[in-house]
């Protein structure tokens, strides 16, 4: 069994050092020390506030919702001929089917269905996407090598 000199010792060697956590074993006797990382959280329940009504002679007032929740409907118009090429997988994205070729598309460039777009690389497999529509790209919404998500839009396609 350690002393307490000892263990004194081993906390202020602990206390000095880079180390975060710190276990040490000796004749059955185990001390495990971790430092104060100075972030702690705290879960408290949320307590219920009761809803005061207001007196008879004042009628509530409504709240304020924020403004424009809803998209504009311009907006929304100038979307309804865009296409979303998405992700059909987990994977990585490239644009040309190696870094020496030029990329598959680029914004301006005229698609067919069978027209393909990118590749995406998922577990070591090289997945060429396809446009599925005739149309014209109009913006490349993901980086060359960047990591997308299944269902994530890759390309905005304005079709005819």
């Amino acid at each position: 069994m350690l002393k307490v000199e000892e263990i004194q010792a081993l906390i202020e060697l602990v206390d000095r050092s880079n180390l975060d956590e710190f276990e040490f074993e000796n004749d059955g006797t185990v001390i495990k020390m971790k430092k104060n990382t100075g972030v702690q959280v705290i879960e408290r329940p949320v307590r219920e506030v009761a809803q005061v009504s207001a007196p008879p002679q004042m009628p509530a007032q409504p709240r304020q919702l924020a403004e424009n929740p809803q998209p504009e409907a311009p907006a929304q118009a100038a979307d309804e001929n865009l296409h979303k090429i998405v992700s059909p997988m987990v994977g990585t994205f490239y644009q040309a089917g190696s870094p020496e070729e030029e990329p598959y598309v680029q914004i301006g460039s005229k698609v067919s269905p069978n027209t393909v777009v990118c590749m995406i690389e998922a577990m070591k497999l090289f997945n060429e996407i396809e446009a599925e529509v005739e149309g014209e790209i109009v913006d490349i919404l993901v980086k060359d090598g960047q990591l997308v998500e299944f269902g994530q839009p890759l390309f905005l396609v304005k079709t005819k």
